[in-house]
């Protein structure tokens, strides 16, 4: 009876990586793994046994707004355990650690900070990225196009007009970004900095941001469905196609010439030139009297070309003969 029921049950196909694993009774569905509990000091096991710290620089024009808001940023990561030093000889700012810190993570988000106010973001803002669900990314975009004139073009279609583009990507990644010289800093969730990258990259690769922009809101509307949370959303997403458009023709064509592994003949020098045409046996007074014979013989030709120019107002034009109208003559028939 026992091997007729084994044999009725199906088959029942087991994932390998999945066969140990066991029922969890307190893992339930109303749990979030993703959540990010705050580290407390009681869960700090007591102060640090070496000191870590971090610096970096700062643009002269940034000296003015870092000393007005300096001991704001003291009393800011003073809550941290972290101390923080504004030098202006050297233009740098450095955070490091005392014995009050707790949190082994808050010093990376200091460096975080003062890398920010080197990037011209105002303290309330960057004073954000201590929080735990916020993180920041520095883009770098200068030497992404070679060409300056077209990295500012770009840039500037990044930015937008008035900015609206840059508001729009903005809202659809709920991140913070500002562009400032070659860099491009972004401040918020990992999902959205990833986002911006991608946009930021993409558009200094000549990738218009509408194109992202475009995609950004599908995604957000198609996030909202419950039943697509597990199917591919490729079908709904637009494929935009490159277009090869006609590139400009160069103004003036240069013929291709034939090559030749002999150098070209070497032109002749100033010096070489006056000897030929005498110049440079003459002493300085002959010199300068052939000058001034040049000079007036050139301004008499300018003169002359001035005269006939003016002369031509007064030639009458050519006046063509009146035509007259041949009468037909009649021929009777007798």
């Amino acid at each position: 009876m026992s091997e007729e029921s084994q044999e009725q049950q199906p088959n029942v196909v087991v994932n390998k990586n999945k066969r140990y694993r066991r029922e969890k009774p307190w893992d339930t569905d109303d749990i979030d793994h993703w959540k990010i509990d705050p580290f407390t000091k009681e869960e700090s096991s007591g102060p640090f046994l070496e000191e870590s710290s971090f610096a970096t620089l700062f643009p002269k024009y940034r000296e003015k707004y870092l000393r007005e808001v300096w001991p704001h940023v003291t009393r800011a990561l003073d809550k941290y355990g972290i101390a923080c030093v504004l030098d202006l000889v050297e233009g740098s700012m450095t955070v490091k650690t005392t014995r009050k810190a707790y949190d082994p993570y808050s010093i990376l988000k200091a460096r975080d900070l003062i890398k920010l106010l080197a990037r011209s973001v105002p303290f309330p803002q960057a004073i954000k990225v201590m929080q735990d669900d916020v993180a920041c990314d520095v883009i770098k975009i200068g030497n992404l196009v070679r060409n300056k004139d077209r990295f500012i073009k770009r840039r500037q279609r990044l930015i937008g007009n008035n900015g609206q583009t840059l508001k729009a990507l903005e809202l659809l990644t709920q991140c913070y970004i500002l562009v400032q010289g070659t860099t491009v800093a972004a401040m918020g969730g990992f999902k959205g900095l990833k986002e911006v990258r991608r946009v930021v990259i993409d558009c200094m690769n000549n990738i218009h941001p509408i194109y992202h922009i475009k995609e950004l809101m599908i995604k957000r509307e198609l996030a909202k469905d419950p039943a697509l949370a597990t199917e591919s959303w490729d079908r709904f997403l637009p494929q935009f196609k490159k277009r090869n458009v006609a590139r400009r023709k160069p103004a003036k064509v240069r013929e291709k010439k034939d090559y030749t592994p002999f150098p070209p003949a070497q032109q002749p020098s100033k010096i070489d030139l006056q000897i030929e045409s005498g110049e440079y046996f003459l002493n300085k007074e002959e010199r300068e009297r052939k000058k001034r014979q040049e000079k007036k013989e050139k301004q008499a030709e300018k003169q002359k070309e001035r005269q006939a120019e003016r002369e031509k107002a007064f030639i009458p034009p050519t006046e063509s003969a009146p035509q007259t109208k041949k009468r037909k003559v009649k021929v009777e028939a007798e």
